[in-house]
Protein backbone atom coordinates (compact mmCIF):
# COMPACT_ATOMS: atom_id res chain seq x y z
CA UNK A 1 0.00 0.00 0.00
CA UNK A 2 2.88 2.43 0.79
CA UNK A 3 3.88 2.22 -2.72
CA UNK A 4 0.64 2.97 -4.39
CA UNK A 5 0.54 6.20 -1.53
CA UNK A 6 4.20 7.31 -2.97
CA UNK A 7 2.73 6.83 -6.79
CA UNK A 8 0.31 9.61 -6.03
CA UNK A 9 2.23 11.53 -4.35
CA UNK A 10 4.54 11.73 -6.96
CA UNK A 11 1.77 12.15 -9.92
CA UNK A 12 0.85 14.83 -7.75
CA UNK A 13 4.46 16.94 -7.98
CA UNK A 14 4.18 17.41 -11.09
CA UNK A 15 1.35 19.40 -11.28
CA UNK A 16 3.70 22.54 -9.90
CA UNK A 17 5.79 22.80 -12.57
CA UNK A 18 2.78 22.75 -14.74
CA UNK A 19 1.14 25.49 -12.96
CA UNK A 20 4.50 27.22 -13.32
CA UNK A 21 4.76 26.68 -17.47
CA UNK A 22 1.22 28.34 -17.44
CA UNK A 23 2.65 31.47 -15.14
CA UNK A 24 5.89 31.35 -17.37
CA UNK A 25 3.57 31.92 -21.21
CA UNK A 26 1.44 34.48 -18.66
CA UNK A 27 4.00 36.56 -17.78
CA UNK A 28 5.66 36.27 -21.01
CA UNK A 29 2.64 37.80 -22.76
CA UNK A 30 2.44 40.61 -20.37
CA UNK A 31 5.82 41.47 -21.31
CA UNK A 32 5.84 40.95 -25.18
CA UNK A 33 2.73 43.27 -24.44
CA UNK A 34 4.27 46.08 -22.83
CA UNK A 35 7.68 46.39 -25.13
CA UNK A 36 7.23 44.42 -28.58
CA UNK A 37 10.71 44.94 -29.49
CA UNK A 38 12.07 42.86 -27.21
CA UNK A 39 9.96 40.07 -28.30
CA UNK A 40 12.53 37.65 -29.28
CA UNK A 41 14.41 38.04 -25.90
CA UNK A 42 11.99 37.27 -24.29
CA UNK A 43 10.97 34.27 -26.40
CA UNK A 44 14.51 32.85 -25.83
CA UNK A 45 14.11 33.45 -22.20
CA UNK A 46 10.63 31.64 -21.66
CA UNK A 47 11.99 28.67 -23.41
CA UNK A 48 14.82 28.47 -21.41
CA UNK A 49 12.71 28.47 -18.29
CA UNK A 50 10.30 26.12 -19.87
CA UNK A 51 12.67 23.75 -20.09
CA UNK A 52 13.66 23.84 -16.49
CA UNK A 53 10.08 23.39 -15.29
CA UNK A 54 9.44 20.57 -17.41
CA UNK A 55 12.73 19.48 -16.52
CA UNK A 56 11.40 19.26 -12.74
CA UNK A 57 8.23 17.82 -14.38
CA UNK A 58 9.55 14.67 -15.80
CA UNK A 59 12.22 14.01 -12.81
CA UNK A 60 8.97 14.17 -10.47
CA UNK A 61 6.82 11.80 -12.81
CA UNK A 62 9.92 9.55 -13.39
CA UNK A 63 10.68 9.43 -9.12
CA UNK A 64 7.49 7.67 -9.01
CA UNK A 65 8.48 4.74 -11.00
CA UNK A 66 11.85 4.41 -10.01
CA UNK A 67 10.71 4.52 -6.40
CA UNK A 68 7.80 3.24 -6.40
CA UNK A 69 7.91 -0.79 -5.30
Amino acid sequence: MIGNIATIGYGIATIGPAIGIGLIGAKNQEATARQPELKGFLRVNMILSIAFAEALGLLGFVAGFVFAA
